[in-house]
């Protein structure tokens, strides 16, 4: 089982989720349709200004569920400079502004992963609570780590965040409370054909919703650059 992150000395356990996810909704959380997509895709080095962003945008609140403590902008941008993308895992979901909005840590105890365990950590920005981002990235993750064969999946989490331990509920994971901390365990199921291929199809959809996401903010942003350039030739118009 992984270590939560207690030491700002070790890089390795920087890059580990901690606590397992920032608190994702007060209110109930309102299910949607089972058969919703919701493009997430796999998150490589190129990303991490962004996960710093997304995760530094997080109320002291947020960052207390998430980590665990109330972590600081320097605690969070290290942890973000410790991520390991070729050991772990990195999910994410992206709005139209190519914003990160969600995103997911699968940590693998070892390199090795038919051998290891897994641990899970979960964010969502504040604004697109209750759209269950959340539910998504973890039902992600697990899909990923049984096509990894990994066995067994842990997400340690204060038993305060509610949401969160339900997410881990539904997904078939067996809650211990311990005082102000839980601890979900999910035995994973091996890998079937479905669960592969329906991997890929929902990584490559993913990759191509960013691209035509990417090319529309281009497209978007030329648009408005030339409308700035135009404005004061308007302005001073005699017309106007």
């Amino acid at each position: 089982m992984l270590e939560t992150i207690t030491s700002t000395d070790d890089t390795e356990s920087r890059a580990r989720p901690s606590r397992g996810a920032v608190h994702l909704e007060k209110k109930t959380v309102v299910a949607r349709p089972a058969d919703l997509m919701v493009p997430i895709r796999s998150l490589g080095e190129n990303h991490r200004g962004r996960i710093g962003e997304h995760l530094l945008a997080l109320s002291p609140q947020d960052r207390y569920f998430r980590f665990g403590f109330t972590a600081k902008d320097a605690q969070i941008q290290a942890y973000v400079d410790g991520l390991n993308f070729e050991r772990d895992e990195i999910f994410g979901i992206y709005n139209r502004r190519l914003k990160l909005i969600g995103m997911a840590h699968l940590a693998y105890s070892s390199a090795d992963r038919v051998s290891a365990s897994s641990e899970f950590g979960v964010s969502v920005s504040e604004h697109v609570r209750g759209r269950g981002y959340g539910a998504r990235l973890f039902e992600r993750a697990v899909m990923h780590a049984r096509n990894e064969g990994v066995t067994a999946m842990y997400v340690h989490v204060l038993s305060e965040n509610t949401a969160m331990l339900k997410i881990a509920r539904r997904g078939g994971a067996t809650v211990v409370r311990d005082g102000s901390e839980s601890e979900a365990y999910l035995r994973l199921t091996p890998a079937t054909f479905q669960t592969q291929v329906t991997e890929i199809m929902e990584e490559h959809l993913a990759q191509a919703n960013y691209h035509l996401k990417a090319q529309a903010k281009q497209f978007w942003d030329t648009i408005g650059r030339f409308q700035h350039a135009w404005r004061p030739a308007k302005e001073d118009s005699p017309s106007e």
